[in-house]
């Protein structure tokens, strides 16, 4: 009996110590691409002061190449049931340049953020404000991210820097409006200077952010990127 109690004892212990570890499961990630597929010609056209918002606007893109504004207790009550997106004669895209492209009217300064004067929420729906995302991106982790921010909000005030970056993407042929690869949001804190978020998104299905440095995100774009506030 007691040999059999030793050669069970024993048996447990070589088994145990045949046993490996499960490799741990990593999350999947995507990197930041060379982008060696050449940019449109990109630059700052214009930059439109919307009052509530800047644009930085490229008429070869036929849209912003980023907005830009400062934000503080972000919110309210205004309701953007009937708002449609403005265009500006031949200068801007229309509506009719995203009817039927499969993507949204994406906001870069979010209308939400201004909900607490109606007229300045209303100043968001214009296509010199606008790029086209993909629903899952606009509908999805955009709009969980604009959330959080605006939260933020409540107690910082905040210098919001939000644009694409783009290669060689139309939104349908015949079209000249750019369809940009990657979504970006940089959030500077007012008062320290410093960046609180810098976060790409790619413009496609996967629901997908990367945190990544301003040096990368730099890297990245095909025109240059001013930042107000970065110490």
């Amino acid at each position: 009996m007691r040999s059999a109690i030793k050669f069970l004892v024993l048996f447990v212990v070589i088994l145990a110590g045949c046993q490996q570890p499960a490799p741990p499961v990593t999350a999947p990630q995507f990197v930041v691409p060379p982008f060696t597929v050449p940019h449109f010609t990109e630059q700052v056209d214009t930059v439109v002061n919307m009052g509530n918002y800047t644009s930085h606007y490229s008429y070869a893109l036929k849209e912003p190449l980023y907005v830009s504004y400062t934000l503080k207790y972000g919110g309210g009550d205004c309701s953007r049931a009937h708002y449609k997106f403005k265009a500006d004669s031949t200068l801007t895209a229309t509506a009719a340049d995203y009817s039927h492209s499969g993507y949204d009217e994406g906001h870069l300064a979010n209308a939400e953020d201004f909900a607490y004067d109606c007229k300045l929420d209303k100043k968001t729906f214009s296509f010199y404000n606008c790029l086209p995302q993909t629903p899952r991106l606009n509908r999805g982790i955009w709009k969980v991210w604009e959330t959080r921010i605006r939260a933020l909000s409540q107690t910082k005030t905040l210098y919001i820097t939000a644009g694409g970056i783009f290669t060689a993407k139309l939104i349908k042929p015949g079209s000249h409006v750019a369809v940009p690869d990657y979504c970006y949001k940089v959030v500077i804190d007012s008062a320290s200077g410093q960046t609180v978020y810098c976060l790409l998104f790619p413009n496609d299905n996967t629901d997908q952010v990367l945190p990544v440095s301003l040096n990368v995100l730099k890297g990245t774009l095909g025109y240059a990127l001013t930042l107000v506030g970065v110490k």
